[in-house]
């Protein structure tokens, strides 16, 4: 009686331990700090920067190593020597693009480390350069009162205890370990953690065979543990639907992340489409750049989506962003200052995005954004609150007309401009609760 009572102690306790475990590891797996989450999408608008000792070579980071031959390609640092690298100017830029955050390839599909990393040699330190690009980056960031975060691949192509060794699969590596690399992903994610105020975790190369469901649900709880308000992309874990970038239901990471491509209408989840300014990510010599008003266009999609963007740039191998992207860069920031109000702490909606419309909206305000007229009036679906003023923030004038059933938006020519036409619209109450509904009635 004395062993059957002991054991069912013993039981006891060890369901009581495993509830505990399991409600531990559902907290982990929990969004976020609301706060932090809700504060990132409100900023809407960051820089990524593709970069490394590959913008030598003008070819793409990572993706090139192949053709380029890992030798000739992992030798590229000795070369590297970016004396231009100005951590202050470039976070300039994307301030006055009217960013509000920068995420910086700490680490790519190469290995390459862009910081001072006590775990592998093949870091910047170790270069001419031989100075520490994160750390400088972070700082001037803090300075200038941007959010900073790292891209950080979890495959590793150069690393020796990561199984894989190139982009086709192809061939493996006689001292891999993947128990003891994902250590070291681990020590590396905290080494950026406590030196460089990281508040962005920005996860790629979870594709290949290696990486598993419970390695990237591990690693998610092991940094969340670290800092709770860490903003986290679905890159950690195995979820994301290809460069549609969607989340699997089951799998973990905070954002979903689109990829060259505007994301659809989604408020349930957050997202952030990455795009680049031009069309390869690292530098590339007389790359094509988009117009002003596809980068506005594209921002002004994103947000009326609900969604962040993240648009890239690839710095030049000395280390400067190339001044025609600095520029376009520049002009995007200078609409911004006009109407920035409504893009920042906007939610997208109510109106999803159409052909040629987008909407955001904040507090009792609807900012229509026109973004093409064929007419001079365009019909929408009725929302459900009065529309009790209407104004045309670029200039000109405006006449809406709100029937049961629609709402009829009438702009004479002279008052269309050729990026976006903004209509701001008072209702009779919040707009943040109504229901998102099609662009045509």
């Amino acid at each position: 009686m004395k062993h059957l009572t002991a054991l069912v102690v013993i039981l006891a306790v060890s369901l009581s331990t495993f509830a505990a475990e399991a409600r531990d590891t559902q907290d982990l797996l929990k969004k976020p700090d609301p706060k932090a989450l809700a504060a990132w999408q409100d900023m809407r608008f960051g820089m990524f920067i593709h970069w490394g000792p590959v913008s030598i070579t003008g070819k793409e980071i990572g993706w090139s190593r192949k053709k380029t031959g890992p030798k000739v390609y992992d030798d590229l640092y000795k070369k590297f020597n970016p004396v231009k690298f100005d951590a202050d100017q470039w976070v300039s830029i994307a301030k006055a693009a009217g960013m509000k955050y920068v995420v910086l390839t700490s680490k790519h599909h190469d290995g390459f480390c862009l910081w001072d990393t006590k775990l592998t040699d093949y870091n910047i330190m170790n270069s001419p350069f031989g100075r520490d690009v994160v750390k400088e980056l972070s700082t001037a960031c803090r300075k200038q009162g941007l959010v900073y975060g790292s891209y950080y691949s979890i495959l590793d192509w150069y690393h020796p205890l990561y199984p894989v060794g190139d982009e086709t699969n192809a061939k493996g590596k006689p001292n891999a370990d993947l128990d003891k690399y994902n250590q070291y992903i681990k020590d590396q994610l905290a080494e950026q953690i406590s030196n460089y105020d990281l508040s962005i975790a920005w996860f790629d190369g979870e594709w290949e065979k290696p990486w598993t469901h419970d390695r990237g649900v591990d690693l998610y709880k092991y940094l969340r543990k670290l800092k709770p308000n860490l903003i986290i992309n679905n890159r950690v874990d195995k979820g994301r639907r290809g460069m549609k970038g969607i989340t699997r239901e089951g799998f973990v990471g905070d954002f979903d992340t689109p990829e060259q491509r505007v994301g659809g209408f989604n408020m349930e989840r957050p997202w952030e489409t990455c795009m680049t300014i031009c069309r390869q990510w690292a530098w590339k010599p007389n790359d094509k750049m988009k117009s002003l008003p596809q980068c506005l266009q594209t921002l002004i999609r994103t947000v009326g989506g609900d969604g962040n963007l993240l648009f890239n740039v690839g710095p030049m191998p000395n280390g400067e962003i190339e001044p025609r992207q600095a520029t376009r860069l520049k002009e995007m920031g200078q609409w911004l200052a006009k109407y920035g109000q409504s893009i920042y702490g906007t939610r997208g909606g109510p109106w999803k995005p159409g052909k040629n419309i987008a909407s955001t909206r904040k507090g009792n305000v609807i900012y229509l954004h026109i973004l093409g007229m064929t007419g001079e009036s365009i019909t929408l679906a009725n929302i459900g609150r009065k529309i009790t003023a209407a104004s045309l923030l670029t200039g000109g004038t405006v006449d809406v007309k709100q029937t049961a059933d629609a709402v009829v938006v009438t702009i004479p020519a002279s008052s269309r401009k050729e990026i976006d036409t903004l209509v701001k619209l008072e209702l009779d109450g919040s707009a943040m609760d109504l229901k998102p509904v099609a662009a045509t009635p």
